[in-house]
């Protein structure tokens, strides 16, 4: 008997060591499933981020056309990243709301002096309760939305140019 608890141990260190084997070798699933796909905005009423820009309320989505919802800061570096193909996205006809996530006017200002201004309107998420009540974990992040407040699509990180024909394409189903 005591042969055989000198070997549990090792064995259990065995197992363990196979175990952790087996799950290194299964494919990485970077997929993120937002639970707000097919789900309206909830209500909200954000003040205005900057003064050249209005602030941005639910009804601002619901305007019978669809649209690009734009979840970023001024403190953010994908932020800065993503900008350029945000100005291409405005430069084709595409209405970008943007809210600007625990952020000053001064700094918001600057950014988009800085990085160019694509947005229709800017709201201020002083506190992130917009941001985490449509299902948004960080900066940046884009929705589509579509012309009743849906949301139909979700884009996790900076948008990148190999992006820009899916966000037109999701526009273009969602009704824009």
């Amino acid at each position: 008997m005591k042969g055989v608890r000198m070997w549990v141990p090792l064995l259990l260190f065995a197992g363990f060591c196979g175990l952790a084997a087996y799950q290194l070798t299964q494919p990485k699933d970077e997929f993120i499933e937002s639970t707000m796909i097919g789900e309206p905005v909830p209500d909200f009423n954000l003040r205005p981020a900057i003064e050249t820009r209005p602030g941005v309320a639910l009804a601002d989505l619901k305007d019978g056309r669809a649209k690009l919802l734009n979840i970023w800061a001024s403190w953010c570096v994908p932020c800065i990243a993503e900008a350029p193909q945000l100005e291409a996205l405005q430069r084709q006809g595409v209405p970008i709301v943007g809210i600007a996530i625990r952020d000053k006017p001064e700094d918001v200002a600057r950014f988009l002096a800085n990085y160019g201004n694509p947005y229709t309107r800017i709201g201020a998420d002083d506190l992130s309760e917009v941001q985490l009540s449509i299902g948004s974990s960080g900066v940046p992040e884009t929705f589509v939305v579509n012309g009743d407040g849906v949301i139909t699509y979700q884009h996790i990180g900076d948008i990148r140019a190999e992006h820009v024909p899916l966000l037109l394409q999701e526009l273009a189903e969602a009704g824009a």
